[in-house]
Protein backbone atom coordinates (compact mmCIF):
# COMPACT_ATOMS: atom_id res chain seq x y z
CA UNK A 1 0.00 0.00 0.00
CA UNK A 2 1.42 3.60 -0.97
CA UNK A 3 2.06 5.48 1.50
CA UNK A 4 0.16 8.86 1.66
CA UNK A 5 2.73 11.69 1.45
CA UNK A 6 2.93 14.22 4.14
CA UNK A 7 1.14 18.16 3.91
CA UNK A 8 4.86 19.43 4.16
CA UNK A 9 6.01 16.94 1.74
CA UNK A 10 3.01 17.83 -0.80
CA UNK A 11 3.91 21.27 -0.80
CA UNK A 12 7.53 20.85 -1.20
CA UNK A 13 6.34 19.42 -4.82
CA UNK A 14 5.00 22.90 -5.98
CA UNK A 15 8.10 25.14 -7.49
CA UNK A 16 8.53 28.59 -4.88
CA UNK A 17 6.40 30.66 -8.01
CA UNK A 18 3.71 28.27 -8.35
CA UNK A 19 3.72 28.15 -4.11
CA UNK A 20 4.08 31.83 -3.53
CA UNK A 21 0.86 32.14 -6.38
CA UNK A 22 -1.19 29.25 -4.40
CA UNK A 23 -0.47 31.06 -1.40
CA UNK A 24 -1.99 34.58 -2.60
CA UNK A 25 -5.19 32.59 -3.88
CA UNK A 26 -6.16 30.68 -1.08
CA UNK A 27 -5.28 33.81 1.22
CA UNK A 28 -7.79 35.62 -1.17
CA UNK A 29 -10.14 33.00 -0.88
CA UNK A 30 -9.74 33.06 3.36
CA UNK A 31 -10.14 37.09 3.09
CA UNK A 32 -13.35 36.79 1.83
CA UNK A 33 -15.17 34.10 3.27
CA UNK A 34 -13.84 36.28 6.26
CA UNK A 35 -15.01 39.53 5.63
CA UNK A 36 -18.73 37.73 4.33
CA UNK A 37 -19.12 36.01 7.55
CA UNK A 38 -18.31 38.87 9.40
CA UNK A 39 -20.90 40.89 7.46
CA UNK A 40 -23.38 38.17 8.13
CA UNK A 41 -22.76 38.14 12.22
CA UNK A 42 -23.64 41.99 12.34
CA UNK A 43 -27.39 40.83 12.07
CA UNK A 44 -27.16 38.41 14.80
CA UNK A 45 -30.34 39.70 16.95
CA UNK A 46 -31.09 42.29 14.30
CA UNK A 47 -33.25 39.84 11.87
CA UNK A 48 -36.36 40.72 10.50
CA UNK A 49 -37.98 37.63 11.80
CA UNK A 50 -35.51 35.08 14.36
CA UNK A 51 -35.86 32.26 11.61
CA UNK A 52 -33.74 34.59 8.91
CA UNK A 53 -31.80 35.99 11.84
CA UNK A 54 -30.47 32.13 12.49
CA UNK A 55 -30.31 31.35 8.80
CA UNK A 56 -27.80 34.15 8.56
CA UNK A 57 -25.38 33.03 11.44
CA UNK A 58 -25.69 29.94 10.47
CA UNK A 59 -24.44 30.79 7.24
CA UNK A 60 -21.52 33.10 8.58
CA UNK A 61 -20.67 30.08 10.77
CA UNK A 62 -19.95 28.02 7.52
CA UNK A 63 -18.07 30.63 5.93
CA UNK A 64 -15.86 31.43 9.27
CA UNK A 65 -15.22 27.16 8.88
CA UNK A 66 -14.33 27.80 5.56
CA UNK A 67 -11.68 30.61 6.31
CA UNK A 68 -10.16 28.63 9.19
CA UNK A 69 -9.63 25.93 7.03
CA UNK A 70 -8.06 28.28 4.63
CA UNK A 71 -5.69 30.32 6.77
CA UNK A 72 -4.36 26.73 7.86
CA UNK A 73 -3.31 26.18 4.61
CA UNK A 74 -1.96 29.51 3.61
CA UNK A 75 0.03 29.47 6.77
CA UNK A 76 1.78 26.21 5.78
CA UNK A 77 2.19 27.39 2.19
CA UNK A 78 3.87 30.96 3.27
CA UNK A 79 5.84 28.55 5.67
CA UNK A 80 6.96 31.65 7.76
CA UNK A 81 5.91 30.50 11.15
CA UNK A 82 2.60 32.18 11.05
CA UNK A 83 -0.85 31.13 12.35
CA UNK A 84 -4.49 31.51 11.00
CA UNK A 85 -5.18 33.78 13.90
CA UNK A 86 -1.95 35.95 12.97
CA UNK A 87 -3.29 36.18 8.83
CA UNK A 88 -6.75 37.01 10.14
CA UNK A 89 -6.32 39.51 12.78
CA UNK A 90 -2.49 40.93 12.14
CA UNK A 91 -2.84 42.45 8.86
CA UNK A 92 -3.32 46.01 7.69
CA UNK A 93 -6.49 46.68 5.08
CA UNK A 94 -4.19 46.68 1.92
CA UNK A 95 -2.76 43.08 2.76
CA UNK A 96 -6.40 41.80 2.36
CA UNK A 97 -7.09 40.10 -0.90
CA UNK A 98 -11.33 39.95 -0.63
CA UNK A 99 -13.40 41.20 -3.36
CA UNK A 100 -15.14 44.71 -2.75
CA UNK A 101 -18.38 43.14 -3.13
CA UNK A 102 -18.49 41.10 -0.06
CA UNK A 103 -16.99 44.14 2.24
CA UNK A 104 -20.08 46.55 1.38
CA UNK A 105 -22.57 47.64 4.19
CA UNK A 106 -25.23 45.39 5.14
CA UNK A 107 -28.17 48.30 4.37
CA UNK A 108 -31.50 46.86 4.24
CA UNK A 109 -32.17 43.01 4.68
CA UNK A 110 -32.68 43.40 0.86
CA UNK A 111 -29.21 44.89 0.22
CA UNK A 112 -27.79 41.90 2.20
CA UNK A 113 -29.62 39.35 0.44
CA UNK A 114 -28.57 40.66 -3.00
CA UNK A 115 -25.14 41.06 -1.99
CA UNK A 116 -25.07 37.42 -0.38
CA UNK A 117 -27.02 36.18 -4.02
CA UNK A 118 -24.64 37.23 -6.21
CA UNK A 119 -21.33 35.79 -4.12
CA UNK A 120 -23.70 32.40 -3.40
CA UNK A 121 -24.39 32.34 -7.56
CA UNK A 122 -20.28 32.61 -8.05
CA UNK A 123 -19.32 30.53 -5.11
CA UNK A 124 -21.32 26.84 -5.61
CA UNK A 125 -20.41 26.35 -9.14
CA UNK A 126 -16.79 27.13 -8.32
CA UNK A 127 -16.66 25.05 -5.57
CA UNK A 128 -18.15 22.37 -7.66
CA UNK A 129 -15.00 22.50 -10.54
CA UNK A 130 -12.95 23.24 -7.49
CA UNK A 131 -13.69 19.88 -6.07
CA UNK A 132 -11.74 18.29 -8.68
CA UNK A 133 -8.34 20.52 -8.39
CA UNK A 134 -5.50 18.00 -8.32
CA UNK A 135 -4.40 20.25 -5.15
CA UNK A 136 -5.90 17.97 -2.28
CA UNK A 137 -6.07 20.40 -0.18
CA UNK A 138 -8.23 22.71 -2.54
CA UNK A 139 -10.22 19.72 -3.50
CA UNK A 140 -10.88 18.71 -0.04
CA UNK A 141 -12.28 22.04 1.34
CA UNK A 142 -14.13 22.65 -1.73
CA UNK A 143 -15.64 18.76 -1.03
CA UNK A 144 -17.14 19.66 2.75
CA UNK A 145 -17.77 23.78 1.72
CA UNK A 146 -19.56 23.03 -1.25
CA UNK A 147 -22.93 21.29 0.53
CA UNK A 148 -23.13 24.31 2.45
CA UNK A 149 -22.89 26.41 -0.46
CA UNK A 150 -25.51 24.49 -2.30
CA UNK A 151 -27.49 25.58 0.83
CA UNK A 152 -26.72 29.79 1.01
CA UNK A 153 -27.61 29.40 -2.83
CA UNK A 154 -30.83 27.89 -2.67
CA UNK A 155 -31.86 30.33 0.45
CA UNK A 156 -30.68 33.61 -1.27
CA UNK A 157 -32.07 32.88 -4.26
CA UNK A 158 -35.67 32.12 -2.61
CA UNK A 159 -35.18 35.30 -0.86
CA UNK A 160 -34.61 37.04 -4.21
CA UNK A 161 -37.90 35.64 -5.78
CA UNK A 162 -39.68 36.32 -2.69
CA UNK A 163 -38.63 40.16 -2.54
CA UNK A 164 -38.88 40.57 -6.26
CA UNK A 165 -42.83 39.09 -6.41
CA UNK A 166 -43.75 40.50 -2.93
CA UNK A 167 -44.88 43.56 -1.72
CA UNK A 168 -44.30 47.25 -4.10
CA UNK A 169 -41.85 47.96 -1.11
CA UNK A 170 -39.95 44.62 -1.12
CA UNK A 171 -39.85 45.28 -5.08
CA UNK A 172 -38.87 48.54 -4.38
CA UNK A 173 -35.83 47.78 -2.13
CA UNK A 174 -34.17 44.19 -4.17
CA UNK A 175 -34.41 46.81 -7.20
CA UNK A 176 -32.38 49.71 -5.38
CA UNK A 177 -29.90 46.81 -3.86
CA UNK A 178 -29.50 45.18 -7.05
CA UNK A 179 -28.78 48.50 -9.03
CA UNK A 180 -26.43 49.12 -5.99
CA UNK A 181 -24.36 46.17 -6.37
CA UNK A 182 -24.83 44.56 -9.66
CA UNK A 183 -21.38 46.79 -10.22
CA UNK A 184 -18.84 44.87 -7.93
CA UNK A 185 -20.23 41.28 -8.94
CA UNK A 186 -17.78 40.78 -12.38
CA UNK A 187 -14.74 40.92 -9.78
CA UNK A 188 -15.62 38.15 -8.36
CA UNK A 189 -15.00 36.26 -12.09
CA UNK A 190 -12.07 39.14 -13.40
CA UNK A 191 -9.08 37.00 -12.54
CA UNK A 192 -5.88 38.26 -10.81
CA UNK A 193 -2.29 37.84 -12.27
CA UNK A 194 -2.11 34.87 -9.43
CA UNK A 195 -5.36 33.55 -10.38
CA UNK A 196 -4.43 33.52 -14.39
CA UNK A 197 -1.41 31.61 -13.54
CA UNK A 198 -2.94 28.52 -11.21
CA UNK A 199 -6.00 28.40 -13.59
CA UNK A 200 -3.09 28.07 -16.98
CA UNK A 201 -1.92 25.47 -14.58
CA UNK A 202 -5.19 23.97 -13.95
CA UNK A 203 -4.94 24.29 -10.52
CA UNK A 204 -8.20 26.02 -10.04
CA UNK A 205 -11.05 26.28 -12.31
CA UNK A 206 -11.04 29.16 -15.48
CA UNK A 207 -13.71 31.30 -14.43
CA UNK A 208 -15.03 31.50 -18.30
CA UNK A 209 -16.29 27.70 -17.51
CA UNK A 210 -18.28 28.98 -14.83
CA UNK A 211 -20.20 31.64 -16.61
CA UNK A 212 -22.80 29.92 -18.64
CA UNK A 213 -23.98 28.37 -14.79
CA UNK A 214 -24.25 31.44 -13.25
CA UNK A 215 -26.03 33.35 -16.16
CA UNK A 216 -29.04 30.10 -16.10
CA UNK A 217 -29.24 30.51 -12.32
CA UNK A 218 -29.36 34.45 -12.66
CA UNK A 219 -31.78 34.13 -14.99
CA UNK A 220 -34.14 31.91 -13.78
CA UNK A 221 -34.17 33.42 -10.45
CA UNK A 222 -34.60 36.84 -11.91
CA UNK A 223 -37.32 35.72 -14.04
CA UNK A 224 -39.41 33.93 -10.87
CA UNK A 225 -38.46 37.36 -9.38
CA UNK A 226 -40.00 39.08 -12.12
CA UNK A 227 -37.05 41.20 -12.08
CA UNK A 228 -35.32 42.86 -15.03
CA UNK A 229 -31.89 41.66 -15.23
CA UNK A 230 -29.09 44.00 -15.11
CA UNK A 231 -27.43 45.99 -18.17
CA UNK A 232 -24.25 44.17 -19.00
CA UNK A 233 -22.67 47.63 -20.07
CA UNK A 234 -22.72 48.86 -16.04
CA UNK A 235 -19.64 50.38 -14.96
CA UNK A 236 -17.98 47.52 -12.82
CA UNK A 237 -15.78 48.52 -9.72
CA UNK A 238 -12.86 46.16 -8.80
CA UNK A 239 -9.38 46.59 -6.81
CA UNK A 240 -9.91 44.77 -3.68
CA UNK A 241 -8.52 41.54 -5.55
CA UNK A 242 -5.46 43.39 -5.54
CA UNK A 243 -5.46 45.59 -2.39
CA UNK A 244 -7.43 48.65 -3.43
CA UNK A 245 -10.49 48.45 -0.67
CA UNK A 246 -13.31 51.16 0.34
CA UNK A 247 -13.31 53.13 3.17
CA UNK A 248 -15.50 50.30 4.74
CA UNK A 249 -12.94 47.96 5.28
CA UNK A 250 -11.04 49.68 7.62
CA UNK A 251 -14.35 49.74 10.03
CA UNK A 252 -14.61 45.97 9.68
CA UNK A 253 -10.94 45.35 10.51
CA UNK A 254 -10.81 47.73 13.41
CA UNK A 255 -13.72 46.09 14.91
CA UNK A 256 -12.67 42.75 14.19
CA UNK A 257 -8.90 42.92 14.95
CA UNK A 258 -9.44 44.55 18.24
CA UNK A 259 -9.60 41.79 20.84
CA UNK A 260 -6.28 40.44 19.34
CA UNK A 261 -4.31 43.93 19.09
CA UNK A 262 -5.41 45.07 22.60
CA UNK A 263 -4.42 41.63 24.24
CA UNK A 264 -1.55 40.60 21.90
CA UNK A 265 -1.16 36.33 21.90
CA UNK A 266 -4.11 35.95 24.35
CA UNK A 267 -6.04 32.36 23.94
CA UNK A 268 -9.04 30.77 25.14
Amino acid sequence: MQAVPSESAALATYPAEVRQQLFQYVLQLADTSLILGHRLSEWCGHGPILEQDLAMANIALDLLGETRSLYQYAAELEGLGRTEDDLAYLRAAVEYRNPLLVEQPNGDFAHTIVRQFLFDNFHYPFLQQLKSSPDERLAGIAEKAVKEAAYHLKWSSEWIIRLGDGTPESRQRVEKAIASLWRYAAELTTPTTAEKALQAACIIPDYATLQPAMAAHLAHVLEEATLPTPPASTFALAGGKQGRHSEHLGYILTELQYVQRAYPGLTW
